[in-house]
């Protein structure tokens, strides 16, 4: 297979400042108002039953503002699903199946377009206002690819997916996402790969969230490479790597201008650098902690695994999200001097969780988890009478491509 590196030698431009998802209206809230914020998130809405209970494994928001409508949900399940809920209500509108498998969920910056990485080679995409269950655009990838993490960049023009490896091949799969107007066509074949920087499967992909240009991968090998696809070829696209020792489970932007990145491990480990060091000599290292269960300070309680990270425009903050397996969320401040425990959501979920999807706009925040739940927390909300769902079990088949948190091990190493 001809893999070509100067795939993307054409210009994506970048015009203007960064993208704001919110407007300053005065100072800045301090650190007690962000904790004080969290601290007093409660459930609004619970989705109501399905008739297929699944996991719920992924979760985004439509970035569009629809005023008859309202927001738009997209959950991606267990069962190779995806789900279209009405923000406010929770109920399902519509469901999109992608078998036989589906990665990841992320709607378009700029309409109500819905992609996912599939296990068949291949990113689909639906448009979530049509309730045709046919993609409406697949983007091909190369024989023999296995897609497990993907992402498209912040002007929707370039859709990045990373693969398993096959052979040796890990591969960064490359596709020009805009809609050509003079090419009808449904599917469409790749713009080239980075074949050269990572050597184990590639589990998360994320653009910049307003450069369109810049994009970071993780994968199994440890590694956290850091590119600038403007560039002629992959070896010139390499801004950086980073290495976290550990097969990474989540990577992120973070800090003034998204300057900043972090990755958690599989093993609960934490790592955060600064790309602004990179030609001083300051270390780019902000903080590396190998196992977060074992230095982390929780009130009234253990943490059992890590679950993403959520940058907080407004304060300048990168929080930790964590949970127990009984579905208590754990939310963490990350500063250089450590990691420390901010505040628990309780009685919500009854099983770990899975996925959670924070707005910046009004402060709530969607949780979903391995009880088929999906929940909408607000700030001083006050909670409406519900009955918290049990443990949910589904078949061992989900298992295999599922990754799933256990504490076992942590738990042994206590022991000793």
């Amino acid at each position: 297979m001809e893999i070509h590196s100067s795939i993307l030698a054409w210009k994506i431009p970048w015009t203007g400042e960064p993208r704001r998802i919110f407007t300053t209206l005065g100072c800045t809230p301090d650190m007690e108002k962000i904790e004080e914020q969290f601290a007093n998130l409660n459930i609004v809405k619970r989705s109501s039953e399905t008739k297929e209970p699944t996991y719920l494994l992924g979760i985004d928001t439509s970035k569009t503002v629809q005023t008859e409508k309202g927001s738009l949900v997209a959950v991606l399940c267990s069962n190779g699903s995806i789900r279209i809920h009405d923000k406010e209500r929770l109920n399902v509108i519509r469901e999109f199946r992608g078998y036989p498998g589906l990665n990841g969920v992320k709607f378009a910056n700029s309409h109500d377009s819905v992609y996912s990485s599939c296990t068949d080679g291949t990113v689909k995409c639906w448009d979530a206002r049509l309730a045709s269950g046919k993609p409406v655009q697949l983007f091909k990838g190369y024989p023999s690819n296995i897609f497990i993490s993907f992402d498209i960049s912040s002007n929707d023009h370039v859709i990045c997916a990373g693969t398993e490896k096959v052979d040796d091949d890990a591969l960064l799969v490359f596709w020009d996402a805009r809609i050509n107007s003079q090419d009808l066509s449904t599917t469409k074949e790749p713009l080239g790969a980075y074949s050269e920087t990572h050597s184990d499967d590639i589990t998360q992909v994320r653009f910049h969230p307003s450069n369109p240009n810049m994009v970071v991968s993780g994968s199994t090998d440890g590694l956290v490479n850091v590119f600038d696809i403007s560039a002629d070829n992959e070896d010139d696209a390499l801004v950086t790597t980073c290495n976290s020792v550990s097969s990474v489970s989540f990577i992120g932007w973070s800090g003034k201008d998204y300057k900043q990145i972090y990755c958690m491990t599989h093993d609960e480990g934490f790592c955060w650098w600064d790309l602004n060091h990179l030609d001083t000599d300051e270390p780019i290292t902000c903080l590396n902690v190998p196992d977060v269960r074992e230095v982390i300070n929780v009130k009234e309680g253990i943490l059992d695994y890590l679950i993403g990270g959520l940058y907080h425009e407004k304060t300048d903050k990168l929080f930790v999200v964590g949970g127990t397996n009984t579905g208590i969320i754990r939310i963490m401040n990350c500063m250089t001097s450590g990691l420390v425990h901010v505040t628990s959501l309780q009685g919500g979920h009854a099983a770990t969780v899975r996925s959670f999807c924070w707005n910046m706009q009004d402060d709530s925040l969607l949780t979903g988890g391995e009880d088929a739940q999906l929940l909408l927390w607000k700030p001083g909300a006050v909670e409406k009478t519900f009955t918290k769902k049990d443990s949910m079990k589904i078949a061992s088949s989900v298992h295999q491509r599922v990754r799933v948190h256990s504490n076992d091990s942590y738990k042994r190493r206590k022991k000793q």
